[in-house]
């Protein structure tokens, strides 16, 4: 039924949703506090909040004993713009995902009342709540990046053009620290990209507990080849115009790293030995953290990342011990669970928390300080996705995880003396929380399928709501009519049980079969069906259900919070199995009577591009239609952290390699493609798309493309995101009703 012959025979029409909807940021109930923090003396509650409900944010604090809530920090000047960052800033956002703008970072001194707060490449600090706010590093001589007090208030250490240096907080010249790798490819205190990318580190340097030392990362990019990338849509030439970067492709050169260790006030640093026995590659420095005792611990990994050793060094002689060895065959997954305790139940000296899949799921295990395994806190097949903290004075652990099924996130408690965990959250969905100092309270920001995220303050021991920080209900879920999509489950060819949502279209559209879309990602270390809000604002697809289709999302084998053998399921194949269970997914739809098996289409963006253009080659007699964002196209020209960890190298994975590639399936794609780009992408570069018209142009395959000059890898201005949208749903328009 068309539009106005549903309105003719009186049928109610639900509201529709305008294409602005779709690409506007913050999503409706999105526009929520975040970066939650405690003061020291645990009394406010400091958060990052929009005063009008958009990206520009500004630092607040609440009283929780009067309900009192202020602006702590406002952006100076109205603060950044997309436009006025720094390439290195704007980079550094691109890594962690940002959108918001304004006060995006801050950080308590870990005494007193002191706030550090990093604002368009310069650095400020505010000496208490009704201080003014001081500028202690200008950006006159180039951005300031990553900025960070040391543990005892008194100094801010920061990275200005490949070197570290520090300032005294109170104010005073900055000190440069480091020195050496200015002007020669090196760079000093900042993380490479892979770490920042794939790794989750995002830093480079280190204070030790007593303020004295610093460890930090050298970076030598010099034997990884540059790869230019040019802004063909500015009108300016010269140095603006273009771009240069050392990108690791999969079996070529890595970043070479050494972990040195300098005094604060300057000087010959230390470094480190991080070789790995028997390892001929340099291995990957993970992770970095200073010990109680003022030694100094590193997870250092092997290129094939199927072996961590957590090494302790003695930072004045560079003596090293050993702690731990991890190997596993399919991979390891890097987590940021390593705690140092001070003390242990029952027992003299200090220990530490250590997070293992060596039972095929992620675990908790108490160890003492020398690396004696003392006992396992969690067990079973579920996992453990973080810690939230740990109360040595009444020996727990907290931490989140999936005890109580795969698409629900809850907080734990665990006994240190061991004891089965027990469950503090209380309702049913997705929790992330903030735990306070004293190990009383926490911020719980809870969200669900059918219910948009709050910010309340509740108890650590029963979980009982003291105060709530945010529920102010957005008044576009109402106006744009949103529902939430429909959880199910189902098994694929092999039995493996898999979670999908379904988007159904109106009533008005009658019972199906539906066109249908297929909404995919698929790739490792995420997950797209979840109870929480997220999926219930996947607005393209709210968007496309309107218009009639059905959309449906599963996480297929190799999905996250699954245990290691569903995600290791892909190993040294990617493409096959995801492809597989995609199609079983719509063949459930169909066997169901809610997908019209001649009119399924797919989209996706980066891993979800390349599933969507691998699901059109692969599995032409299921898919009609593809659109595929920023795709990988072919797994040779991605990153060496990232696709040696599923891939292998290519040179011992060369048939896996080839296989894994769309092109390599190019000669079966029977339906429409639309490939979309950023040219300026810097994760995926545009050659992956590239690649693909040149072997769709010598199969004689027809193909639509949509490019972006000025976009990276998230399209983030929002002319471009409307447009993209108008064109992704006049697409399937075309592709699956014939309009």
């Amino acid at each position: 039924m068309k539009d106005e012959e549903r309105r003719a025979a009186g049928a109610r029409t639900p509201p529709g949703i305008p294409v602005e909807a779709v690409a506007t940021y913050p999503l409706p109930g999105m526009a929520i506090p975040d970066a939650f923090a405690f003061s020291p003396d645990d009394r406010l509650v400091t958060f990052l909040a929009s005063a009008d409900g958009g990206l520009t944010r500004q630092l607040y604090a609440l009283d929780p004993a009067t309900g009192e809530r202020r602006v702590l920090v406002a952006p100076p000047g109205g603060g950044t713009t997309e436009a006025n960052l720094s390439l290195e800033e704007a980079l550094r956002r691109e890594r962690q995902r940002q959108r918001a703008l304004g006060v995006t970072d801050y950080t308590w001194a870990a005494h007193g009342a002191r706030l550090l707060i990093p604002l368009g490449g310069e650095v400020y600090v505010q000496d208490g709540s009704d201080a003014p706010l001081r500028t202690i590093v200008a950006g006159a001589e180039g951005p300031a990046l990553d900025a960070r007090f040391s543990p005892d208030g008194e100094w801010v250490a920061f990275v200005r053009d490949a070197e570290v240096y520090v300032v005294p907080a109170a104010g005073g010249e900055p000190r440069q620290v480091t020195s050496g790798a200015r002007g020669t490819g090196r760079t000093h205190g900042l993380a490479e990209y892979v770490a920042q990318e794939e790794m989750g580190r995002s830093r480079g340097y280190w204070w030790s507990p007593d303020s004295k030392l610093l460890a930090f990362a050298e970076v030598d990019e010099t034997a990884i080849p540059v790869y230019r990338i040019v802004h063909q849509g500015r009108d300016a030439t010269g140095a603006g115009a273009q771009e240069d970067h050392h990108y690791p492709f999969a079996g070529g050169p890595n970043a070479r790293v050494r972990l040195g260790v300098v005094a604060a006030t300057g000087g010959e640093p230390l470094w480190l030995d991080l070789s790995l026995d028997g390892e001929a590659e340099d291995p990957y420095l993970a992770r970095v953290d200073w010990l109680p005792d003022g030694a100094l611990a590193a997870q250092v990994e092997n290129r094939a990342q199927t072996a961590l050793e957590l090494l302790r060094f003695d930072p004045h002689t560079g003596a090293r011990t050993r702690l731990l060895r991890e190997e596993n065959e399919t991979w390891i997954n890097l987590h940021d669970a390593f705690t140092p305790l001070t003390r242990l139940p029952g027992r003299e000296g200090g220990g530490f928390l250590w997070a293992s899949e060596r039972t095929g799921f992620r675990h908790l295990y108490l160890y003492d300080a020398r690396g004696e395994l003392l006992r396992q806190l969690t067990a079973g097949e579920w996992l453990v996705d973080g810690l939230a903290g740990v109360d040595e004075d009444r020996g727990y652990v907290y931490f989140t995880g999936t005890r109580d099924g795969p698409t629900e996130r809850q907080l734990y408690a665990a006994p240190l003396a061991g004891g089965a965990p027990r469950r503090i959250t209380r309702e049913p969905g997705w929790h992330a929380v903030t735990l306070d100092h004293g190990r009383r309270r926490f911020v719980d920001t809870h969200q669900a399928l059918d219910r948009p995220p709050a910010v309340t303050l509740r108890s650590l021991e029963d979980g009982a709501t003291l105060r709530t920080i945010h529920d102010e209900p957005d008044p576009r879920v109402a106006a744009l009519g949103l529902e939430p999509p429909e959880p199910v489950t189902l098994r694929n060819r092999a039995g493996v049980e898999l979670h999908a949502l379904v988007y159904r279209p109106p009533a008005e559209y009658g019972p199906g079969p539906y066109p249908t879309i297929v909404s995919v990602y698929g790739g490792p270390h995420a997950q797209m069906v979840t109870n929480g809000w997220g999926p219930t604002v996947a607005m393209r697809a709210q968007h496309l259900r309107r218009q009639g289709f059905l959309v449906f999302t599963l996480d297929n084998r190799g999905s996250a919070r699954r245990g290691l053998a569903f995600e290791g399921a892909i190993k040294g194949d990617l493409g096959r199995r995801e492809v597989e269970d995609q199609v079983d997914g719509v063949r459930w739809l169909v066997d169901r009577g809610l997908a019209d098996p001649a009119r399924v289409g797919i989209y996706g963006w980066s891993y979800g591009g390349y599933l969507a253009a691998s699901c059109l080659a692969r599995a032409a007699d299921t898919f009609r239609a593809a659109v595929a964002g920023a795709p990988v196209t072919h797994w040779d020209g991605y990153d060496t952290h990232y696709t040696e960890r599923y891939m292998g190298l290519p040179r011992e994975n060369a048939r896996g390699y080839e296989e894994s590639s769309v092109m390599h399936h190019v000669a079966h794609l029977r339906g429409e493609l639309l490939l979309v780009h950023g040219l300026i992408d810097e994760n995926v570069h545009f050659r992956h798309t590239a690649r693909l018209i040149n072997a769709l142009i010598r199969a004689r395959k027809p193909y639509e493309l949509l490019l972006f000059p000025d976009e990276r890898h998230m399209p983030r201005g929002l002319a471009d995101r409307i447009f993209m949208e108008e064109r992704i749903g006049a697409f399937f328009r075309r592709a699956l009703l014939g309009e």
